[in-house]
């Protein structure tokens, strides 16, 4: 079993970057110039949710980034809106503008055409939720590791 976890592990890192060059792909086709992948993957992390930047940057992995500046250029670009908190003025709340929800919308549009060209397999809906079973199983085997400096039985 090592060696399937080790592949899979590499495949982690691969579809992680090949997803954001099918973000490019799409910010092209798009003509959107002005934001990159990584913003384009932050955006659509956000949706129509109302988040502070601690949850953003607990929900998603952004490569090499700095999610303070991209924060920044989204809010200046004019795809994200901040507000301080009334109660905590430490902490800031992220929403997206029209222009942030309408990229949204045409990546979640992009996202069910791919996700329909895998309902030509056999059992697709069945491999898929094998396949997310067994990623969140590693999820919280590393969470646990990370957390408590050991891992649990599942």
């Amino acid at each position: 079993m090592t060696q399937p976890y080790f592949d899979i592990i590499r495949l982690i890192e691969r579809l992680h970057r090949h997803f954001l060059d099918v973000l490019r792909a799409e910010l092209r086709n798009l003509n959107i110039e002005d934001i990159n992948a990584v913003q384009a993957l932050l955006l659509y992390n956000i949706g129509e949710n109302e988040v502070v930047i601690r949850d953003l940057k607990d929900r998603g992995y952004y490569q090499g980034s700095n999610v303070s500046y991209n924060i920044k250029s989204l809010t200046e670009c004019g795809y994200l809106m901040q507000e301080r908190s009334a109660h905590d003025r430490r902490s800031v709340r992220l929403r997206l503008t029209d222009k942030g929800l309408a990229l949204c919308n045409g990546i979640r549009k992009l996202q069910g055409e791919l996700s329909a060209t895998l309902d030509e397999g056999s059992d697709p809906a069945g491999q898929l939720d094998t396949t997310l079973q067994t990623m969140q199983r590693l999820e919280r085997t590393w969470t646990d590791f990370i957390h408590y400096g050991r891992v649990r039985k599942l």
